[in-house]
């Protein structure tokens, strides 16, 4: 994926609640990895390390670490966590069409089956 795509590309947080969009990307000399400089709703600029990214395709979906650096909370769901399929309240919903989002354990991604795609 290019920098070009990503930039302007919604965020999106493991609770399917839009965080922001991607203003840029950056790396540290030194260090491995990159790191996505997002902007939230309230116009703070927040940076997400990459494997804080859960997916990318259509927008950004963060993994449930990310976001919980983010918030201070911890999350309830998520791949690092999930066993068994997840109760219906704690499953994140699509940000395209706002159907729920099932957890594929074997490819340790979220998929909308109302979509038919990865999220």
């Amino acid at each position: 994926m290019t920098k070009d795509r990503l930039i302007g590309m919604q965020v999106i947080d493991s609770d399917g609640n839009d965080a922001g969009t991607v203003r840029d990307i950056a790396f540290t000399v030194g260090k491995m990895g990159m790191t996505l400089i997002m902007e939230t709703k309230k116009g703070e600029t927040r940076e997400i390390p990459w494997d804080g990214i859960q997916a990318a395709g259509d927008y950004i979906l963060l993994n449930p670490r990310a976001a919980q650096a983010q918030t201070g909370q911890p999350q309830a769901f998520g791949p690092q966590t999930i066993t068994q399929q997840p109760q219906q309240s704690q499953t994140p919903t699509c940000p395209i069409c706002g159907g729920p989002l099932t957890y594929i354990q074997q490819y340790q991604r979220w998929y909308c089956y109302k979509d038919k795609k990865y999220v």
